[in-house]
């Protein structure tokens, strides 16, 4: 099938196959590595990208799903090269990642969580955080990065 996915701002046309996940489009297809798979099976969280603004994992949905929305990767949220946004900047100060596995899809997940929620309390930040796994971190020095950007 021939689709055309708008993936950070830029519209990409591509020959497909029905089967392919959108998680393979984005890395394979169009080159953006960013958004790791982990478990194939939605658990894990790698996968999140912002599909309309909203969290979606790119391993659940087909390429051809994604035709007519707006989908936003990790790659996304740097406002220029060598530059870092303002939750990526807390997560490097807050030292909030080690291997960096699970990182893009929990900031994925955090932009869209921030946006709707500007002054979150700790409570909030964990909930919001739930549906992301990490086993290299015991979740503190990120939720100290993300009350780090919603007290700036």
């Amino acid at each position: 099938m021939k689709i055309t996915l708008r993936v950070n701002g830029t519209d990409h046309v591509r020959e497909v196959e029905p089967r392919l996940l959108l998680s393979d489009f984005l890395r394979h297809e169009i080159g953006l590595t960013g958004t790791h798979v982990g478990c194939e099976h939605g658990v894990c969280g790698a996968c999140t990208i912002l599909w309309d603004g909203e969290p979606a994992r790119a391993c659940l949905a087909f390429a051809v799903q994604a035709e007519g929305h707006e989908i936003r990767t990790v790659e996304s949220l740097s406002p220029g090269p060598g530059r870092l946004d303002a939750l990526q900047q807390a997560f490097q100060d807050s030292h909030a990642l080690q291997c960096g596995y699970c990182t893009p899809g929990i900031l994925m997940t955090l932009t869209a969580f921030l946006a709707e929620n500007p002054h979150p309390d700790e409570a909030a930040v964990r909930e919001a955080l739930s549906g992301n796994l990490c086993r290299c971190t015991g979740y503190q020095h990120i939720v100290d990065a993300v009350l780090r950007v919603a007290a700036a």
